[in-house]
């Protein structure tokens, strides 16, 4: 029995010899490694893709925004419910968003191949500041009604989307017409107005030329659907109380024409930048009344089966022109400057009177002293133009609204950690002789039993002066608090019974200028 035991045991320590010296004869092959390596050429936060010559940055932000008596990101309380103050204008509205950022690029033969895309997140007060059952219906949605913004909601949206390619862009890019801060030049408030925002991209091509020197200009096809058009009236259709009606703009069949001579360089930048705008109007007889809300049925300025028979304006050509101008190393302290452009525009007001968003129309309440008046009323259309059809007794041409403003602001360092903006704006929009008076031809009903001191024009101007002080406690970390008043300065006199928008009376209404102002507190990390 210990003969059998000592043969296993014995037979089984030599094949486990056996199996060891095998094994240890054949070749091992260690699985490859790929490490991340740094890309410097193109600054820092760039990484080489693994197993290519393509860098890459993944970047963005997080960022929260609450504005006290105006709408999400600074909207002044200038229009709609906010603009009446009435009980269904929220006090506060607040905006949590999230952006992430991707950028390639790759060195090749034509220079540098550049992809860039970015994505927002974003979650904000139901209706922006407004929680009226007329524009926020659940069951029978309207536009803009952000009926996302509800628990587990939110929006996805689209920041920039383009390629670069030996100096081409393509794609979705601020606009070769606006200057580099955009409408931002010391503010966080997206509706600073003066001059072209194009913050988060409009389809484009552009074509960007380097000469030395600091000098280079561009030259791009933008197109102007969402960005570059704000309305056309057709005066056959009627005024409301606040002066706007349907929009008669025709579709798009030319882009915009845009460009611009830049130089940058140690003292600062200065620029100058042009477009040509196409307006055009869709036709002579449209639907004259829309539908009420909630209703069905065709809204103001739609189509009618006599719209194509009536023919339509000839189409015209606007354009507008800017001059922009950065100061550095002035003498008040480090990295401190002064940001500055001025822009004019004939038939294409956006370009002027621009925002983050459309460009707005204002209709702004307040108290009277003026007998029998139930309260005063200021407001102002922003439009590229005006026409009366020849049927309705007018010209049947466009008269393009011509349009000029200012904004700028002096950014001052304090420390390291502390930083404020001292920024403003001024904007004027005019209407010829001939639209004014068919403007107010369409506007002074006998209906409106006008006092006999009114006057009606349709010119108006707005100001804007703000502050805002900024906190960075630690790099990539801010805390902004923002102050910003706005004056509209409108051209009407008198009283006059109007109609104006529910909650309001029909009631006697003193013609008055407008003031309104908000607070926003912002809250923002940079990755």
């Amino acid at each position: 029995m210990a003969t059998m035991r000592t043969f296993i045991l014995g037979t089984a320590a030599g094949l486990m010899a056996a199996s060891g010296a095998h094994a240890a004869d054949l070749p091992i092959k260690a699985k490859a490694v790929e490490y991340v390596k740094i890309c410097t050429p193109y600054g820092a936060g760039f990484f080489y893709i693994p197993g290519t010559d393509t860098c890459m940055k993944i970047g963005g932000y997080l960022r929260v925004d609450t504005t006290f008596n105006g709408g999400i990101q600074g909207t002044p309380a200038w229009s709609g419910d906010a603009g009446q103050h009435n009980r269904y204008f929220d006090y506060f509205s607040a905006r949590a968003r999230m952006l992430l950022s991707v950028d390639t690029r790759t060195q090749t033969e034509y220079g540098v191949v550049r992809t860039f895309g970015s994505g927002r997140f974003t979650f904000s007060t139901l209706g922006n500041n407004t929680f009226n059952p007329n524009s926020i219906n659940g069951s029978l949605p309207v536009a803009g009604s952000q009926l996302l913004d509800t628990p587990g909601g939110g929006a996805t949206t689209i920041q920039f989307l383009f390629i670069q390619f030996a100096g081409f862009t393509f794609g979705q890019s601020a606009s070769a017409y606006a200057s580099p801060w955009q409408g931002y030049p010391g503010n966080i408030t997206d509706f600073l107005l003066g001059g072209e925002n194009t913050d988060t991209g409009v389809n484009n091509i552009q074509y960007t030329a380097q000469f030395g020197n600091g000098v280079s200009a561009s030259i791009g096809l933008d197109d102007p659907t969402v960005w570059d058009r704000t309305a056309v009236y057709n005066l056959s259709l009627p005024l409301n109380a606040t002066f706007n009606t349907g929009n008669a703009y025709a579709g798009v069949h030319a882009p915009d024409v845009v460009g611009n001579i830049r130089i940058d360089q140690a003292w600062g930048l200065f620029q100058i930048s042009a477009a040509a705008h196409e307006v055009s109007g869709s036709y002579n007889t449209l639907n004259a009344l829309g539908a009420p809300a909630g209703a069905v049925g065709l809204p103001g300025a739609a189509p009618t089966a006599a719209s194509e028979l009536s023919g339509h304006p000839d189409t015209s050509w606007g354009g507008a022109a800017m001059a922009a101008l950065q100061i550095k190393n002035i003498p008040t302290g480090a990295g401190d400057d002064i940001k500055m452009d001025a822009s004019y525009a004939k038939g294409a007001t956006k370009y002027v009177v621009s925002s983050a968003s459309t460009s707005p129309s204002f209709a702004m309440f307040g108290s009277s002293s003026a007998p029998g008046a139930y309260q005063s009323i200021g407001f102002g259309a922003t439009t590229d133009a005006v026409y009366l059809p020849v049927a309705a007794g007018g010209d049947g041409s466009l008269h393009l609204t011509e349009a000029f403003g200012v904004r700028g602001a002096f950014n001052h360092n304090w420390d390291p950690y502390w930083s404020s903006s001292l920024f403003g704006s001024y904007v004027g929009v005019r209407y010829d002789g001939a639209a004014k008076a068919f403007m107010c031809a369409n506007y002074t009903t006998p209906g409106k039993a006008v006092s006999a001191d009114y006057i009606c024009n349709p010119d108006f101007n707005l100001s804007q002066l703000g502050v805002i002080t900024r906190w960075t406690p630690v790099k990539n970390l801010t805390f902004s608090a923002e102050f910003m008043w706005v004056h509209l300065d409108q051209k009407f006199q008198g009283t006059a019974v109007l109609a104006a928008s529910a909650p309001k009376p029909s009631a006697r209404y003193e013609f008055s200028d407008q003031d309104t102002f908000h607070l926003q507190l912002r809250a923002q990390r940079n990755f």
